[in-house]
C-alpha cells in the first residue's frame, strides 16, 4: 500500500484504534510501530501483542473496511473500552461475549451491555431477570454495565469490533487470538477470578483458565434461544459474590 495513502487512512479514522502510527517500509509493506492508548496495566501485560504480525495485519483490516466506507461498531474510541474500565489488576470476574452488537447506537466495547436509554437486547433482558430472581434486584432502566466494569468485571467479546449489521463479519481476522491472549494472562498472573462462561463458545475458551486457581462457572447462553436450558436459575451472580467474599474480595453490586 502507498504509505501516503496510508497515513492519509489512519488521519481520517484516527479514532478507529487511538493508536500513532510510525511508518516504515520494509519488502514493500507497511510496518506499524504502535503506541496504544490503553489503560497501564494492561499495556504492561499485552505489549507485546501489538507488534506481533496477526496484530498488524487486524490493523490493516480495519483500516481497508474504514477505506472501503464499511460501518465499524464500536466507535474507534469504545473498541478497548473493556480493557480500559477494567484494569488488569482490578479484574476480579470475567464475563464472555461473542462479538459486539451490530446494531446502530447499541456497541459500546462491553459485552452484553448498552450505553444509557437503549432498548436492553434480548440476551440482556434475560441476565437482568436472572439477577432479579438471583438477589431480588430491580430490573434497571439503563442497560449500560459500566458500573459492572468499574467494579472490577470484565466484560470481554473474543471479537472487538464488527461490521454494521453483519455479525460475526470480523470473525477470524485476529481479534481471538489478542482476547484469547487476554485470557490466558488473566488465567497466568492473577488467582481467584471468577469466568462466568455462557453458552458453548465462551464454554470453548475454558481450556485458556486454569481451573486450579480460578473459579469456572458454566451455564447455557442468556439468549432467548437458550436462556431456559440453563441460564435461569444457574445463580451466577449469587455464587460469584460468595466465591468473592470467602477470598477476602469486595462483592459485585449487580
Amino acid at each position: 500500500m502507498d504509505i501516503e495513502r496510508y497515513l492519509s487512512l489512519n488521519q481520517n479514522h484516527l479514532g478507529l484504534f487511538a493508536f500513532n502510527f510510525i511508518m516504515t517500509e520494509q519488502e514493500n509493506l507497511a510496518v506499524v510501530n504502535i503506541n496504544p492508548t490503553l489503560e497501564e496495566s494492561w499495556k504492561a501485560v499485552m505489549k507485546d501483542e501489538f507488534a506481533k504480525p496477526y496484530f498488524i495485519e487486524l490493523k490493516k483490516f480495519l483500516l481497508k473496511e474504514k477505506a472501503d466506507r464499511q460501518i465499524i461498531y464500536p466507535a474507534g474510541s469504545k473498541i478497548f473500552n473493556a480493557l480500559n474500565l477494567t484494569p488488569f489488576n482490578n479484574v476480579k470476574v470475567v464475563i464472555l461475549g461473542q462479538d459486539p452488537y451490530h446494531g446502530e447506537g447499541q456497541a459500546q466495547g462491553l459485552c452484553f451491555s448498552v450505553p444509557d436509554k437503549v432498548k436492553h437486547p434480548p440476551s440482556l433482558q434475560n441476565i437482568f431477570k436472572e439477577i432479579h430472581s438471583d438477589l431480588g434486584n430491580e430490573i434497571p432502566e439503563s442497560g449500560n454495565l459500566e458500573r459492572w466494569a468499574k467494579q472490577g468485571v470484565l466484560l470481554l467479546n473474543s471479537l472487538l469490533t464488527v461490521r454494521a449489521n453483519q455479525p460475526a463479519s470480523h470473525h477470524k481476522k485476529g481479534w481471538e487470538q489478542f482476547t484469547d491472549k487476554v485470557i490466558e494472562t488473566i488465567s497466568k498472573e492473577k488467582t481467584g477470578v471468577v469466568f462466568l462462561l455462557w453458552g458453548r463458545f465462551a464454554q470453548d475458551k475454558s481450556s485458556l483458565i486454569d481451573s486450579s486457581k480460578h473459579f469456572i462457572l458454566k451455564a447455557a447462553h442468556p439468549s432467548p434461544l437458550s436462556s431456559w436450558a440453563g441460564f435461569f436459575g444457574c445463580k451466577h451472580f449469587s455464587k460469584t459474590n460468595e466465591l468473592l467474599k470467602q477470598h477476602g474480595k469486595k462483592e459485585i453490586v449487580w
